[in-house]
């Protein structure tokens, strides 16, 4: 076992290791683990492999800057991070080659797919720990993972929505897609089911945003074009509301819309804070939280501990009334 050798920090802002990340637990294993471990083995060096299936947008660089920040605390502790484009079979590839540097624990952010079995079939038959963050993927085994609970968050902007609309109205839902894709459709089924037993109905967009601000408009002016009387929208994430924020705008419906979704970017959170906007909420699924998360659970399984198998962090909701608590000038997303 080889627990870490802290450097020095300065942070005390809560966002290092040994912060208010709300999974502590797995620091006082971390802790413990070390306290009991000779001198000697505290100056052994770890290696980490961490896997990403893209790092094509801010969510996604910003979870792996996160790692490799709290790595950065560690004197002996070295993150090897990888890029497969969107690619599956890179992605296998770049785990074989982690596991021929000898990597001591794997951190994989599968971003949008839903399983990588040949990966997790090469990690597990070497034996070493493997820790999810964000996407749980599916097709084999893993030591442990962190993430949102997507079907609670959507459950929170449902509840949001509704009471803003007294329980009735028309909300439009805007899905990223694809179809298989859980994250997002556990996000709308989630918001949906606050709807259940209410005066408010639902109009599903019948194509995809495909995650960008530019789906989102696209999406957005279809809906608009066919339903004049909307109240609310729901968008996977934020990058899309922003863009259906604009085809709203650009109808002169401001006022009569508001929007919500899920990510909590920082320029969603500027945007809910401008005096007179339109963006009522987001769900916090916070990249930076969860990538300081899997370290912290990477960490722990080294130094000998045993964490929970599955963390759902927590994710509130954001509105006007807290966003100044969350809003981070400096955060890559």
């Amino acid at each position: 076992m080889k627990p870490p050798a802290r450097a020095g920090s300065s942070r005390e802002d809560g966002m290092t290791l040994f912060g208010k990340l709300r999974n502590a637990a797995a620091a006082g294993l971390a802790l413990s683990a070390l306290g009991a471990m000779p001198a000697s083995a505290q100056d052994e060096d770890i290696k980490i492999g961490m896997v990403n299936l893209s790092l094509c947008c801010a969510y996604f660089v910003g979870m792996d800057a996160a790692v490799k920040d709290e790595a950065s605390h560690f004197s002996n502790v070295k993150v090897l991070s990888t890029d497969a484009k969107g690619d599956v079979a890179k992605l296998t590839s770049d785990v074989e080659d982690l596991l021929n540097q000898d990597v001591d624990v794997f951190i994989i952010s599968g971003a949008w797919i839903e399983a990588a079995p040949a990966a997790l079939e090469s990690i597990n038959q070497a034996g070493t720990p493997i820790v999810m963050v964000d996407r749980l993927l599916k097709g084999g085994d893993f030591t442990a993972w962190v993430g949102p609970d997507n079907r609670v968050i959507g459950e929170g902007i449902g509840d949001y929505i509704v009471k803003r609309l007294d329980g009735k109205g028309k909300v439009a839902v805007i899905r990223g897609g694809p179809a298989d894709n859980t994250i997002g459709s556990n996000r709308s089924e989630g918001v949906q089911s606050k709807f259940q037993g209410t005066g408010i109905e639902a109009v599903v967009a019948p194509g995809w945003g495909e995650w960008s601000a530019d789906g989102g408009f696209t999406q957005m002016e279809d809906l608009l074009s066919k339903n004049d009387d909307l109240n609310a929208v729901f968008c996977e994430n934020d990058s899309m509301c922003l863009g259906a924020q604009k085809a709203i705008g650009d109808a002169g419906k401001a006022e009569q819309i508001f929007i919500t979704s899920v990510d909590g970017e920082m320029g969603t959170l500027k945007e809910i804070m401008r005096e007179g906007s339109n963006y009522g909420a987001t769900g916090r699924n916070s990249s930076d939280q969860i990538g300081r998360a899997g370290f912290n659970r990477a960490m722990a399984i080294v130094a000998g501990g045993s964490p929970e198998k599955e963390t759902a962090l927590p994710s509130p909701i954001i509105t006007k009334d807290n966003a100044i608590k969350f809003y981070d000038e400096n955060s890559k997303f």
